[in-house]
């Protein structure tokens, strides 16, 4: 594994792991328990961005390490590589395998937190307890806006569009988030690797994602379900049913919030992950 520092390049550039296929670009900050973030889907995504404003806060209790998954943000692949739900299982697993981590908590945001589940299912032992933001977990119909994620077609002006799909309070939309992201998303050809990802028809990779009730049944983890009320990519009710599928969840709902709840409710959010963590 070669480890290294870039203080010359851009914050979303940390350290990197090499497993069979990739180069992985992951954060890894704090001591204690450790902590596995897994970002979303979302054009433009990386590490740094799903989860720069919340791992100073819990890296002051546990040691932190956030992945750029395959296909997104600064992750790099040998070619051809064909992106599926093994291929991000397997991805995470080398990946601790590398650190040397035998058991992480596991935090998954949206397309994360369907990893998360999975990771959970086919590794039991390799997950302590389990948060879960937004998840695409049970099948469901895909909403408009998760289809305007998986189908974003690079521009400022989509760029812009969909992240007020993503957000609930709009005065987080700033130009500055709005280029940053743009940047990203069109970054060494990542365009052409993120319209691989998802292609039409996208109801498949929902479908690819989810799990039927019964394989959710088999996950014991204590899991806390998190969810903004007014969220425009993953329907609230999918949390709903989640919670009365996993036999030790419990749920958060936060109001005027849409698919990020790790930045609209930051300080809530923090708080309710380190109880939660905290509590064995």
């Amino acid at each position: 594994m070669t480890r290294h520092q870039i203080n010359d390049l851009p914050p979303e550039i940390a350290q990197i792991c090499e497993i069979p296929g990739a180069k992985i670009n992951y954060h890894d900050t704090g001591t204690g328990e450790s902590i596995l973030l897994i970002h979303g889907s979302g054009p433009g995504v990386s590490a740094w961005a799903n989860w720069r404003g919340i791992m100073p806060a819990l890296s002051n209790e546990f040691r932190v390490i956030a992945p750029d998954m395959a296909g997104f943000g600064y992750t790099t692949t040998d070619e051809p590589m064909i992106f599926s739900v093994y291929t991000w299982v397997q991805q995470i697993s080398s990946f601790l395998d590398k650190l040397n981590l035998e058991r992480v908590h596991v935090v998954g945001n949206s397309f994360g937190g369907a990893i998360a589940l999975h990771l959970a299912r086919e590794h039991p032992e390799r997950v302590g307890r389990i948060v879960l933001m937004g998840a695409v977990s049970l099948p469901f119909q895909i909403s408009g806006g998760l289809e305007k994620v998986w189908g974003y077609t690079p521009s400022i002006n989509a760029m812009r569009e969909l992240m007020g799909v993503f957000a609930f309070d709009k005065s987080l939309i700033t130009e500055e988030l709005i280029s940053s992201r743009y940047e990203v998303s069109t970054q060494r050809g990542m365009d052409k690797i993120y319209e691989s990802l998802f292609p039409a028809p996208r109801q498949r990779w929902v479908d690819a994602l989810a799990q039927e009730e019964a394989e959710l049944r088999r996950i014991t983890h204590e899991t806390l379900i998190v969810h903004g009320r007014d969220d425009r990519v993953i329907p609230l009710e999918i949390s709903v049913r989640l919670l009365n599928t996993l036999p030790n969840s419990d749920l958060i709902v936060f109001g005027k919030c849409g698919h990020w709840t790790q930045i609209e409710k930051r300080v809530e959010f923090v708080n309710a992950v380190k109880s939660f963590l905290s509590h064995i």
